[in-house]
Parts: structure tokens; sequence; C-alpha cells
């Protein structure tokens, strides 16, 4: 059923030759004795469960399905998804970046985001039960109480629990202001919340004993709106001061939903009647809060979109250079057959290539922000921190939207090499493109991503995140201009920078008129802000695979052509988006409702 294998060569080159990871983390104390011996180490052994544990369950797992017993309200998970958990927990891979004083093994976040990318591409629907629990984990470490801590992260550091987010309900999904669950106070400390959350993701499954569920409600005396949302820890079951599992708490899933894909995870509609939880943060700055597990789940979701991309395309390769059909146009290239394989034929390699330079070009970026966040959490000078977290916060809308947009395409691409055999479900290809096709919605839709980036991260502040960035960009260009090698990257990413530079400014003096031009403008404006970002570092690779490209190792000419690849077919779409967002908000909200 397929293959997967983990691509270490390209993560290696991305985290050593492209970012210099070691040297970058040598600058922070904690991670100063972290080489690349040890990080390459972990992703081999990490690759190795992927492509050996849990990849083989992940077609399996799609066919079966979870299993919900109305009775009980317990839900099982696919054959084989409980023990792969026992193996993931046993080898300690939920600790890997957690810190050392609750049992975790205190490595930086930009190794555990590889170990996530090999994971999803291994089996996405099994990765989002520990996946969730991350985002709960980094929740809590930064907003729990004392007690909370003590008591909880220990247990979700070692994955004997895992964790879950409860925000939509079936009236509200983005407008969370809307929401009406409700938390009375019992005096002791503790609050009965009731109410009903829809699209749980791993909300209810029998992988771990106890289940945290991080809930959004409204306390009583709580404003209108969003500011008045309150967090709550509220587990499945109630533990005991020593760790252990106590009584049942009334947080019950009620069904799980059918749907178009990832078929092998829960998603849970959650009834909380009466729930005890406890308060996370201060009262009524739950999104505060909460904006930790769902930045967290954004990037989580991105990672998903990469590792499905990269692994679609593993199996298209694989399937192109066998199966033969027709000859070359130019003629036999493998006479001793009845036809040629399909992999000499010209758009079957733009296929392949497109899916090649999303995945190259996202792993560069994605490793980019894991380490970016490593910095803003640990660098002992404030201002860098400070830095670190504003690119971070321009940057994750654009890791959500642009990369799932692009695993929606390859994924389709690679399912087209397969041709008939691509929508038939026994080859593992369509299912490929339904995981994919979800990741574009969940935690965000991607156009509340791209509203994100126009009008709260860049328009906001008038462009100040988005200059930081441009200035990085602009140093690059500066410094490789002259290089002749160089131009045909060098000119397309000077090109887009000043672009975007106008666009901004175009849409920014429109919206003082008007603010539906935001709306009208953002989606577009998020697809070339993305190809900003990639130009940047398909460029930087290239300098590097120009300056090894004569040292015998083929690896750096098959990197110079996806990057050229890339700019003479991927990146024109930013002339297509650019118009789009120039043209404005009228040709989408003239027409009146009714005339629809």
């Amino acid at each position: 059923m397929g293959q997967y294998i983990a691509p270490l060569r390209d993560m290696q080159f991305v985290l050593h030759e492209l970012l210099g990871v070691e040297a970058a983390l040598k600058e922070l104390p904690k991670y100063a004795e972290i080489d690349a011996d040890i990080i390459n180490q972990v992703m081999e052994e990490g690759g190795k469960f992927c492509s050996e544990v849990i990849f083989p369950i992940n077609h399996s797992g799609d066919r079966e399905g979870c299993h919900h017993d109305k009775t009980t309200h317990t839900v099982t998970t696919p054959k084989g998804f409980k023990e792969a958990y026992k193996q993931y927990v046993e080898a300690g891979w939920p600790a890997l970046s957690c810190d050392p004083e609750y049992g975790g093994q205190g490595l930086p976040l930009v190794m555990n985001n590889s170990m996530y990318e090999m994971m999803n591409s291994g089996n996405q629907a099994w990765t989002m039960y520990p996946g969730l629990s991350h985002g709960a984990y980094e929740c809590l470490h930064e907003h729990g109480t004392p007690e909370q801590k003590a008591l909880y992260l220990p247990k979700l550091t070692s994955g004997e629990w895992t964790g879950t987010m409860c925000l939509t309900e079936p009236h509200c999904g983005t407008d969370l202001g809307m929401l009406r669950s409700k938390a009375e106070p019992q005096g002791d400390g503790t609050y009965k919340i009731t109410g009903a959350k829809i699209f749980i993701s791993a909300g209810e499954h029998d992988c771990a004993e106890n289940i945290i569920h991080l809930v959004l409600a409204r306390l009583p005396d709580a404003p209108e709106g969003s500011k008045g949302i309150s967090l709550f820890l509220v587990p499945k079951f109630m533990p005991n001061a020593d760790g252990s599992i106590g009584a049942r708490n009334p947080i019950f899933c009620g069904a799980i939903e059918e749907k178009m894909g990832i078929h092998g995870n829960s998603t849970c509609q959650m009834n909380l009647d009466g729930a005890i939880g406890t308060l996370i943060g201060q009262p009524h700055k739950g999104l505060n809060a909460m904006f930790v597990f769902m930045n967290a789940a954004r990037l989580g979701v991105g990672m998903q979109g990469l590792g499905l991309t990269e692994v679609a395309y593993q199996n298209a390769l694989i399937y192109a250079k066998d199966r033969i059909q027709m000859r070359s146009l130019s003629g036999p290239k493998a006479p001793d057959k009845p036809a040629d394989p399909i992999i000499v034929h010209a758009d079957v390699r733009r296929m392949l290539l497109t899916a090649k330079a999303w995945a190259e070009g996202g792993r560069a970026f994605c490793s980019y922000v894991a380490l970016q966040l490593d910095k803003e959490l640990n660098h002992p000078d404030e201002e860098v921190r400070k830095e670190c977290a504003d690119e971070v916060a321009l940057l994750t809308p654009i890791i959500k939207a642009f990369i799932t947009d692009n695993a929606w395409t390859a994924t389709s691409e690679c399912l087209q090499v397969f041709g008939g055999h691509g929508y038939i479900a026994e080859w593992g290809m369509e299912q490929y493109v339904r995981d994919a096709r979800i990741n574009m919605i969940y935690e965000g839709t991607n156009t509340v991503q791209s509203l994100d980036l126009l009008g709260r991260k860049i328009l906001q502040d008038n462009g100040a995140k988005l200059r930081k960035f441009g200035a990085k960009v602009q140093a690059f260009v500066e410094e490789n201009g002259t290089d002749e090698a160089m131009s045909e990257f060098i000119t397309p990413l000077a090109e887009l920078g000043d672009k975007v530079t106008k666009l901004t400014m175009e849409i920014g003096m429109k919206a003082f008129q008007n603010p539906d031009e935001v709306g009208a403008a953002a989606v577009p404006y998020l697809r070339v802000a993305g190809h900003l970002v990639y130009s940047y570092f398909f460029a930087q690779m290239a300098k590097i695979a120009l300056a090894k490209q004569d040292s015998g190792d083929t690896f750096y000419k098959a990197k110079l052509a996806t990057i050229r690849f890339y700019f003479a077919r991927l990146y024109p779409e930013t002339a297509m988006c650019i118009r789009q967002a120039r043209s404005g908000s009228a040709n989408l909200l003239s027409l009146e409702a009714d005339l629809f």
C-alpha cells in the first residue's frame, strides 16, 4: 500500500546548510550542547517510527474509521492505532521538546517540527491524537497555575494523557464571541460547565487513559462578545492528588462526525453536563490563553499539509517511474519495453515537480519559523525575542493557509499522475486528497488566515512587521545582486519584494475609505505574500546549491532543477494574484444578494 521514506537528506540540507541550526542553537543557553549528530540521530529514529509503525496503518485506519458506542459514549480507534500510540509513548517521542522540569527531553522546537512533518506523512489522522496534546501542553505551560502544571504537565509530557481544544459550537465557528457554554463557580475554585462543542478532534478515544479538554465558556458576569470568554481545564477523569485516575467527569462524546477524510481520527460532538473544570489564566481572558494553543495548532496544520505533500509526491514518483504508457514524443526512452515509463512525459514531470517544489519550499519555511520560535522563547536578548515573536506572528497565517493550499494542489496533481488508478481507493492517493482538503478548513479557514495576515498582522501596525521581513529580503538581494549566476533567482525575488510593498500600500489606502477592500483582497494577497517567502528561501537554497553543484553530490543538481521549476512555473501565479487583489471589492459586492 505505497511507501514512505523520511526525506532525511533534504531535512539535513535545510537544518544544517540553509539555516545553520547548530550555530543558531548555541546562542540559546539551554540548547548550546545540541549538535548536528544529535539532530540527525533523532530524525533518523523518528523517520523509522513513522515509516515502519504508523504509515502501515494509515490506509487501513482510513478504511475502518473510528467506532462510537452510544451507550458508553466511548470511541474505539482503528486497528493498530492504540498499539502504535503505546510504542510512541514508550519511545519517549511525546516528551521531545517538553520542559525537563515536567519530564521532557528539552530539545528544541525545530527538531520537534521535523518530527511532526514525518508523522503527518506517515499518518495524519493518527498524528492528531498526540499532536493536539502538544498545543494543550504549551497553553498550560504558559498560562496554567502552579497546581495545574504540577498535576497535568507531567502526564501530557509523557503522553499518558492527551489534550484537546474545545472551541466551536453548533451555532458558531470562527465567531467565538457567539458561544453559549456556561461556567458556574462552585465556591471552591472549581466551576460546573454546561454546553455543547462540535468538531473536537481526538475528543474521545482509547489511546490514552485520560483526556484533558481545554474548554471556552462564559462566567455568569461575562460581558458580551469575545471579551467575555474564559478558558477552563476539564479532564475526562478527575485526577487524584497523586495523578491517578479518579471519578468520571460528565463531558461525553455524543457522536463522531462522518467526514470526507482523516477518518482515523475521532472528530467528536462533545456534551458537557455540569462537568467540573478549573480556570486557566484570568477570567474573561480565555482567548488570550487559548491563542497559544490556536497558534500551535495553526502551525501544526501547516505541517499536516507539508507531510501530505511529501508522501503523495513520493508515491506518485514511484508510480511514474514504474508505469509504462505510450512513447516519449521525442522518441523511445525505454526501447526494450513496449512503452516508456510515464515520467518521460512533460506534463507528468510538471505534476511531480509541482509537488516536489511545494514540499521543499514548505520544509524550508516551516523549519525557519520553528527556529524563530525557539529564539522567541529562549534567546537571552530581549530585543531578539521580540523581533522573533513579531516575525512568527506575521508568518503563522501564511504557514497555515499557503502550505495547505499548496498541499491541496500537490496531492491533486499526484493523484492525477496515477490516472484512473488515482481515484481507486486501494492505491491510497485519493485519501491524501481528501485529507488535504480538510486542512484548508479547520483551525481558521484559509480565508480567515488571509484576513488575519492582511488586516491584523500587516495593516493594523501600518506594515511594521512586514517591513522587518522585507528588510531581510532586501539585504539578501543587495548581497547577491551582482552575482551573475544568481540573477535568475535574485531578479524575480527583488521584483516581488517591490510589488508587495506597493500592493500593501494601495490596499491600505483603499481600506481607509472602505474596509471591505481588505476582505476582497485578502486571499490573493496571502498567495502573493506566500510566494515572497518561498522565493526568499528558494533563492537562498539556490546560492548553496550553485556553490556545491560540482561536488559530485547529485542532490544539488536536483535542488537547482526544482528551484528553477518553481520560478518558471509556480512563481508566475503572483502576477494573477496581484491583479486580483487590486481589482477591488465592487466586482464582489455590487450585486444584491437576492440576484445571485
